[in-house]
């Protein structure tokens, strides 16, 4: 029994065919289709063929070819065993009317033609289409410079697999997007799409007529597959390809009556943040002026710099300027902010003169300004007293530097002596309270480290960021943020310390930083225990 079977199932592979191509089929997935649209071209043949042996050539005359895929497959039903290969191809028809896909030869093998029915734009109801584009440009025409909002909806009603939505393709224009996408849903004709919104920006360098190649969109979707054999219908992935319409917008030049530099935009403001609370200002301290301008529907890169002139008597310090661009309720905002420490030198009353921005409104069509008005603001002598320094001593060459250096030696070595000290306090002081559950640990690193920031930013002459490691210091010992205002007020000491810290910092010519003055004031105010609380959070959580 079993040698007969073994014999059956030879002779039923020796006699098994041999495949050989012996159909091709051509499809496409829609009939009629709208100018300017993709359709899916299917080929297929009854055998396992190389992805070249389909040429497409032949339909470059009445079709722009996109991308092409290949697929192969095999079935075997009841020992009967099938292969098949299939090209899907994008076409999108060159011209109106009735358009011929030609038949295809794959080794004397040909296809049947398909005559091809394109109908224009709006002829076929929306509801049959599972993908569009739609776009909105508000604009049709504008300024050289001015930003033009170019929104891009693409709807789908189908579900889609992967896929890339291409910026508008235009000559002599800057185009960025700007934001991010939105993903959401709307009703069209009765059915529910997907809608995945993207903004772009698009800026024209010249005048004359700007023509916009419209936002295009490829990829692959699931769509459900026509029943062949089988009682139940399936999914496949097709390929998909849309593009919105091409726009030409006319671009105007810059007017000649306009004075300044050129910012076009629906509205421009100027506004600025000063400390209000505080209607004095001493010799010496910093005063920290921004100054914004905000623009509507304008780039970031467009908004001028601002220039802020100053009376003799007042130093500015301005850091680098600040630039933005971001949709607030459907409206590209943009923003530049500049931030300026302002350090007066000597007492008096300065005026800080009022700032004009010139911009165009594109829809009143005339030159426009933002401004800020000019401020008074008064300044008095400094209340800190300065510790007296004495004067470095000139000797010539026949007089003697006396005992002064050897003072100066000893007075450095009793302060290293006296950090290194300190340093053992502080880890004695933390190894003892973690022996006391009701005080709070700190690690011995944590005050280490933050001292040690602070003395090598001192060496390498860092202004700025020995400012930022005394904050950084003390908000860490004290358990909150701690600005330079709230340190000045712990000691005398301190204030006196952060004033020269701020004043190295806003100084026009460098020197040398005074370290010992400020590491004396934090050891100083260091050498009281320190009572912590316990945490509430602890106490809800034993």
């Amino acid at each position: 029994m079993v040698i007969r079977t073994f014999f059956s199932l030879l002779l039923f592979i020796i006699a098994a065919p041999v495949f050989a191509l012996s159909q091709v089929q051509a499809t496409v997935d829609r009939n009629p289709v709208v100018a300017g649209e993709y359709l899916v071209l299917d080929v297929i043949a009854d055998d396992d063929l190389n992805a070249g042996a389909l040429d497409t050539s032949v339909l470059l005359n009445d079709f722009i070819v996109g991308r092409t895929s290949v697929g192969r497959s095999t079935k075997m039903i009841n020992f009967d065993t099938s292969k098949e290969t299939r090209w899907q191809i994008l076409l999108s028809p060159k011209s109106l009317g009735n358009v011929t896909i030609p038949a295809f030869n794959i080794t004397g093998v040909s296809s049947q033609p398909i005559t091809l029915k394109v109908i224009p734009q709006g002829a076929q109801p929306s509801e049959v289409q599972n993908v569009f584009i739609d776009v909105d440009t508000p604009a049709s025409d504008a300024y050289v410079g001015q930003l033009i909002t170019y929104k891009v909806k693409l709807y789908l009603a189908v579900e889609l697999q992967r896929g890339v939505l291409s910026a508008p393709v235009i000559e002599g224009a800057q185009v960025k997007q700007i934001g991010d996408d939105k993903d959401g849903s709307e009703i069209v004709e009765g059915r529910r799409f997907r809608v995945i919104e993207r903004t772009y920006g698009i800026i024209a360098d010249l005048p004359g007529e700007l023509v916009i190649n419209g936002a295009s969109f490829s990829g692959d979707v699931l769509v459900e597959a026509a029943r062949r054999d089988g009682m139940f219908g399936f999914n496949e992935s097709r390929p998909i390809q849309t593009e919105a319409q091409r726009q030409v917008i006319q671009i105007n030049p810059t007017p000649p009556s306009y004075q300044g530099k050129w910012l076009v935009s629906d509205i421009a403001v100027l506004k600025e943040t000063w400390p209000d609370d505080i209607s004095e200002f001493e010799v010496g301290s910093p005063i920290t002026r921004t100054i914004s301008l905000i623009a509507s529907n304008t780039d970031n890169t467009s908004l001028p710099d601002i220039d802020i002139p100053l009376a003799e008597g007042l130093k500015a310090y301005p850091e680098k300027p600040l630039r933005q661009t971001f949709v607030r309720d459907n409206q590209v905002v943009s923003q530049y902010s500049l931030t300026t420490a302002i350090v007066p030198t000597k007492p008096g009353t300065y005026t800080l003169p009022e700032i004009r921005v010139p911009w165009w409104n594109p829809h009143l069509k005339k030159q426009q300004f933002a401004t800020l008005p000019a401020r008074t603001i008064n300044v008095i002598g400094s209340t800190v007293t300065p510790t007296n320094i004495p004067s470095t001593a000139r000797f010539t060459e026949n007089e003697s530097a006396g005992y002064w250096p050897y003072i100066s030696a000893i007075l450095a070595v009793l302060w290293i002596i006296t950090l290194i000290l300190w340093r053992k306090a502080v880890i004695a002081n933390v190894a003892i309270s973690d022996e006391t559950p009701k005080r709070k640990k700190i690690p011995t690193t944590n005050a280490t480290t933050g001292l040690n920031a602070i003395i090598h930013a001192c060496d390498r002459n860092d202004s700025s960021g020995a400012i930022k490691a005394v904050q950084q210091y003390f908000s860490q010992c004290l358990g909150q943020p701690m600005s330079l205002t709230q340190i000045s007020r712990l000691s005398t000491q301190l204030a006196f310390a952060i004033h020269k810290l701020q004043a190295d910092r806003y100084s026009s010519q460098p020197q040398a930083m005074d370290k010992k003055t400020l590491m004396d004031a934090i050891l100083t105010y260091q050498q009281p225990s320190i009572t912590y609380k316990k945490s509430l959070i602890a106490e809800l959580n034993p």
